[in-house]
Formats: C-alpha cells, structure tokens, sequence
C-alpha cells in the first residue's frame, strides 16, 4: 500500500513544487494516509483545502481502500 500511495503522490507533487510546497509520505495505517506538508504548503492557509480536495481526493479516487489523508506535524 505504501508503495501505490508514494506513485500517487509523485503525480500530485509537480503540483505542489510548482507553489513551492511538497509533500512527504510519513506512514499509511488502516487506510489511513498521514503526510507532512512542506515548504510553502506548511504555513499556507489554504493548506487544508489541499489536503483534502487536491491530495486526499486523488489518493481516494486511485485507491479505494484509503479512508483518508492527514496531515502530521
């Protein structure tokens, strides 16, 4: 499961680079997907609506088995 969560973040990340953010994959446990965001991502305040409509929606949509994805300090 890691390994297909790592190949959809890799297409989600030029995305995230090109605002100068990024984004690390931390652990995936029981469907759940836990990520740092980074760079510009980190402090912005749009940071949640990423999260959950661009990185979760995408994870979810390519793998029906993740319930969600949440951000980690």
């Amino acid at each position: 499961m890691m390994e297909k969560v790592k190949a959809v973040l890799d297409k989600i990340r030029p995305m995230l680079q090109a605002d100068g953010g990024d984004v690390e994959l931390i652990n995936v446990e029981d469907g759940v997907v836990k990520v740092r965001l980074q760079g510009a991502c980190a402090g912005c305040p749009m940071s949640q609506m990423t999260l959950k409509q661009g990185i979760e929606r995408l994870v979810k949509q390519e793998i029906p088995e993740v319930r969600s994805v949440e951000s980690v300090e």
